[in-house]
């Protein structure tokens, strides 16, 4: 079993940046090194889309189109850490953001083990 609580999210204006932080906890110590992970956002009366995923090893990172080049995902398998820096944030990128974590082999689909309760991220134009 594992836990995930994300944190960092807030209210900002439009070209401003937030680093979005996953923690995670699991009864193996090890457990988290070994799973993929990914950030979903969800906006009320919409379907939950991906973001961003990273490989359990760190080597190899996935965006979606719409935020490629503005947010950077990264992990800390030391300390249990996942990560999304949001960069030119926009509006439109206003949602609550998830993470998630699994064995899952395609990293940009949702069919992940774990997920958080998520953060909200609000953009004022």
């Amino acid at each position: 079993q594992v836990q995930l609580v994300e944190s960092g999210g807030g209210l900002v204006q439009a070209g401003a940046s937030l680093r979005l932080s996953c923690a995670a906890s699991a009864a193996s110590g090890r457990t988290f090194s070994l799973l993929n992970m990914g950030w979903f956002r969800q906006v009320p009366g919409k379907e939950r889309e991906y973001v961003a995923a990273i490989a359990w090893s760190g080597d190899s990172t996935y965006y979606a189109d719409s935020v490629k080049g503005r947010f950077t995902i990264s992990r800390d398998n030391a300390k249990n850490m996942l990560y999304l820096r949001l960069d030119s944030l926009k509006p439109e990128d206003t949602a609550v953001y998830s993470c998630a974590a699994g064995r899952t082999p395609v990293l940009t689909s949702q069919r992940y083990d774990y997920w958080g309760q998520g953060t909200q991220v609000t953009v004022s134009s």
